[in-house]
């Protein structure tokens, strides 16, 4: 029996590839290089919009990243998380633009790519949130959020953004089980250097309104999340 944190499941060198990495998993320090950079990202060209729900907090199109790259390079910020505001006519039950090559975050990862190589880290969500209908983080059948099958969603979707470029992956969904079979299809598919950062935990709470405003999946959830995200009472199971 191999345990999950054994070779060759776990790869401490993953956090020694890069220069950025290492700064970003650096001990003992509070700089710069502790800060990951939230990137919210919409339809259009030439849009810079302000999130009304987070004054000084901006949506911008994808021909826009390029500037937003280069003054976190000057912040020498080691990392910057992309997140999608997906316009509502692509949006369906199953999230199914997230399997999309072409969505905002592969463009985004694409073109970074391109101009910047490895002078920065991207980190990309994979959840469904931002793609599905009903505004929650894998499928829905009959009101309640089926693990298994969102699973090998998310499976699909992790590997696409390492296609694409991605450096680390962020699963936000707290579906159970997802990060070692996330962790498996990557590193079966040549992706062992690929990082991830999972979320211990996520709380069913209404903090989280204004990061679902920014990426417009407020308006579409009609429910809580309350059978997947931890309930805020227990600390001990977090």
């Amino acid at each position: 029996m191999k345990l999950i944190g054994s070779y060759p499941n776990t790869r401490l060198r993953r956090n020694r590839k890069t220069e950025w990495s290492r700064r970003l998993v650096s001990e003992n320090s509070l700089l710069s290089n502790d800060l990951i950079w939230p990137i919210f990202l919409t339809d259009g060209k030439n849009q810079k919009n302000q999130i009304s729900t987070m004054p000084g907090v901006y949506r911008y199109s994808v021909d826009k990243i390029e500037k937003v790259v280069e003054k976190a390079l000057k912040l020498k910020l080691p990392l910057l998380a992309l997140f999608p505001h997906t316009q509502i006519e692509k949006k369906d039950k199953d999230g199914s633009e997230a399997l999309n090559e072409n969505n905002l975050v592969c463009k985004a990862l694409k073109l970074i790519k391109k101009k910047f190589k490895s002078d920065i880290g991207i980190m990309c969500d994979v959840a469904l949130d931002p793609y599905t209908s009903h505004g929650h983080d894998g499928l829905l059948k009959k009101g309640y959020v089926q693990n298994d099958e969102t699973v090998e969603i998310l499976v699909k979707q992790a590997l696409l953004l390492a296609e694409m470029g991605c450096d680390v992956i962020a699963p936000s969904d707290m579906m159970d089980g997802r990060i070692g079979k996330i962790r498996k299809a990557l590193d079966k598919n040549n992706f062992k250097l690929v990082q991830i950062l999972s979320y211990a935990v996520k709380y069913a709470s209404n903090f989280y309104g204004p990061f679902r405003d920014a990426i417009g999946s407020k308006k579409s959830l009609k429910s809580d999340k309350k059978n997947y995200q931890m309930n805020f009472f227990n600390q001990k199971e977090a």
